[in-house]
């Protein structure tokens, strides 16, 4: 198994998809950055969480002392090695009720395994993840019209970021878009996304 006390990042990126609806817009603006990506020469991942089984952290606190996730045996033990090994990540979510979908939040709450705590109270933490040159994108996506019906989406990806030690490089949020990947018919979103995937590779 990685470790990450050992095992420095690699010029890769992981990007992650957090809609339930396959062929939607999310999936749609993850194919144009990973197109940016290629262009750039830069290794990419691309995992739609739908598509693995993945459960909500059970507060088992195991990580405190095991530094890796040994409550819950799922797929996310899968998408544990690729985080580590990435210097890049890219997250997407839709916006669902003004926050991320359920599959981002419950990505990101799994996330916890990677905080180290000290007995303090309240608990000082740092990340097993900071000073490692990381680098994310964050992008949300919603049919509504402006900012405040996005709600905490874009920052409920960019907040957990920066505490694990990402620096968030680009944050969009998408408006106005619903039907499924109408956004393929904007082409100058498109050509904007491929050109952000390849811009953020090339920070790598």
């Amino acid at each position: 198994m990685l470790n990450y006390r050992q095992d420095k990042p690699k010029k890769k990126i992981l990007c992650i998809g957090a809609s339930p609806r396959k062929g939607g817009n999310s999936d749609a603006i993850l194919d144009s950055i990973q197109k940016g990506i290629a262009r750039a020469n830069i290794e990419s991942n691309s995992i739609l969480l739908r598509n693995f089984s993945i459960s909500s952290c059970i507060g088992c606190e195991r990580c405190r002392k095991e530094k890796e996730c040994g409550g819950v045996d799922d797929d996310m033990q899968k998408i544990y090695p690729l985080i580590i090994q990435s210097s890049g990540l890219v997250l997407i979510s839709p916006a669902h009720n003004y926050n991320v979908s359920a599959l981002m939040k419950i990505f990101i709450d799994r996330l916890y395994r990677f905080y180290n705590f000290n007995n303090d109270h309240p608990r000082g933490w740092s990340s097993q993840l900071m000073d490692q040159n990381r680098k994310a994108v964050a992008v949300a996506i919603g049919e509504q019209l402006n900012k405040e019906d996005l709600g905490f989406t874009l920052n409920g990806m960019v907040w957990p970021l920066q505490a694990l030690g990402y620096e968030v490089a680009a944050k969009e949020q998408i408006y106005g878009k619903f039907q499924r990947g109408i956004v393929k018919k904007d082409l100058s979103l498109m050509k904007y996304f491929e050109e952000l995937g390849f811009k953020f590779a090339k920070l790598l």
